[in-house]
């Protein structure tokens, strides 16, 4: 249908996996399996639970009649009841049991937990690939000297490689926190109305320690290692500004990559894939933009604006509960994961395709590299006996003179200009001697091997992320 509206993160940009993560079926299986494990650890520790009332319920996880779930729906006003009431009629055998003890928010945030550990879990699968690919870009071209630039002013020399390093390193900023965020992830369990658990404190007839033990099982079920402390209705809305941070961190990171590569395109030194029958421009046929950069900067803008969402929604809450988070969070959050997963997908694709242009890199180099080489020229002029301080505002009057010249569109004749100054005693010969780019990169080849050794010693193996949904 084309009739109604769609978002594009589902239509063009997210993946398949991504999709049905989020997906209304993932999100309400998942409740399923919640009650499902909430009979089932009320059976183990005594409660009028059967074990035939749990089996029942654990048949029927995946057969959502959705039809009576919106009817029911339409009627009562409240998606977790009418979810109780589909789940009653598809298991009539267990229905009096369902939900026992638990509120809405057993299900909804627990659910929620669920998604966005494994959402996150995901991404890091892909946050490693992108790592592992400018890997392999950054040792392939670890020596070859570039121009380097500050203000995007022309600088001392670089290399391609060291370069893609500066790009690592953000990313890798971004695992370590997506390490620490899904480390601080924890269950929220079953905590009644309040968080003061007090419907099992009549469940269990103020037994507190199996209450506890429920909720470990609860949080063991689907993997956690515990639950948080303390707690209102809800889990923490906090846990929520640290994972759309950790997304909006991704996100600076890679319109940092794709901004520097829109700006070496331009010069011509490095570009982004380009297939055979793309089309740049609907006009210009001679185009060849970069937009697979254009769109990583664009929908990073959008996942970093979509981050101040968990921060205003945090402060927002009141006392034990509110719900001016729901809307908000029913949006925002998936859509941040959805963005963040079009962005490492983009970031990717452009990284393993990047071409560099190597005689336009070193046309760049070779029109500046004069100016970079004065400073060893003056060393060596001082060293056969010459004036510092003279020697430097010779050359210095003769690179305003070659620079005003290139400003008219002339080649470059610094070194022309030096060879006729006579304090420098320096013939163009000698003078030529000095301009081998590779003695002006530093260590940048060097500290390029080591970063990306670094690098691979902690992401270790890279395949991608993780593609079985666990519903």
């Amino acid at each position: 249908m084309k009739d109604r509206y769609e978002s594009p993160l589902a239509s063009r940009y997210a993946s398949e996996y991504m999709l049905r993560l989020f997906s209304p079926d993932t999100r309400f299986r998942t409740w399923r399996r919640l009650w499902v494990e909430l009979a089932r650890a009320e059976h183990e520790l005594g409660l009028p639970v059967t074990a035939e009332q749990v089996a029942e319920l654990e048949a029927h996880t995946g057969d959502i009649d959705y039809e009576i779930a919106q009817a029911r729906e339409r009627e009562v006003r409240h998606d977790v009841m009418a979810h109780v009431y589909a789940y009653g009629k598809a298991a009539p055998g267990a229905a009096g049991i369902i939900h026992l003890g638990a509120t809405s928010c057993y299900v909804t945030d627990n659910a929620d937990l669920i998604l966005y550990r494994d959402g996150l879990r995901y991404l890091r699968g892909e946050l490693c690939r992108a790592l592992s690919l400018l890997a392999d870009f950054a040792e392939r071209w670890r020596a070859l000297p570039t121009l380097g630039y500050t203000h995007y002013q022309p600088a001392q020399l670089v290399t391609v490689g060291k370069r893609a390093t500066l790009w690592m390193q953000d990313f890798l900023g971004d695992l370590d926190e997506l390490d620490f965020v899904l480390g601080q992830i924890k269950f929220l369990g079953c905590r009644g109305t309040t968080g003061t658990e007090a419907s099992f404190m009549e469940l269990f007839g103020g037994d507190g320690a199996k209450i506890d033990e429920m909720n470990r099982r609860l949080a063991g079920a689907f993997g956690f290692s515990g639950c948080f402390a303390v707690c209102g209705q809800t889990y923490p809305r906090k846990l929520d500004s640290r994972i759309l941070n950790c997304l909006s961190a991704i996100a600076q990171s890679a319109y940092r990559f794709a901004g520097d590569l829109r700006l070496l395109q331009h010069d011509r030194q490095v570009e982004e894939p380009f297939e055979d029958q793309q089309i740049g421009s609907s006009a210009m046929a001679y185009k060849r933009n970069p937009m697979r950069c254009e769109r990583v900067c664009s929908l990073s803008r959008y996942l970093m604006a979509d981050a101040l969402n968990a921060p205003m929604t945090a402060a927002a809450q009141w006392m034990e509960r509110t719900l001016d988070d729901s809307a908000n969070r029913r949006i925002s959050l998936p859509e941040g994961f959805l963005c963040a997963d079009a962005v490492l997908r983009l970031v990717q694709n452009i990284t393993g395709g990047l071409r560099v242009n190597e005689k336009m890199v070193a046309r760049a180099v070779a029109e500046y590299l004069p100016f970079i080489a004065t400073e060893n020229i003056l060393m060596e002029a001082v060293k056969r006996g010459g004036d510092r301080q003279k020697l430097h505002e010779v050359i210095r009057r003769c690179s305003m003179e070659a620079t005003a010249r290139m400003k008219q569109g002339e080649d470059c004749d610094l070194l022309s200009r030096l060879a006729a100054a006579p304090e420098l005693g320096m013939d163009a010969g000698e003078l030529g001697e000095v301009l081998r780019p590779e003695d002006y990169t530093g260590r940048s080849a060097e500290q390029t091997d080591a970063f990306v050794a670094a690098v691979r010693e902690r992401i270790g193996t890279v395949s991608a992320g993780q593609t079985e949904i666990n519903i």
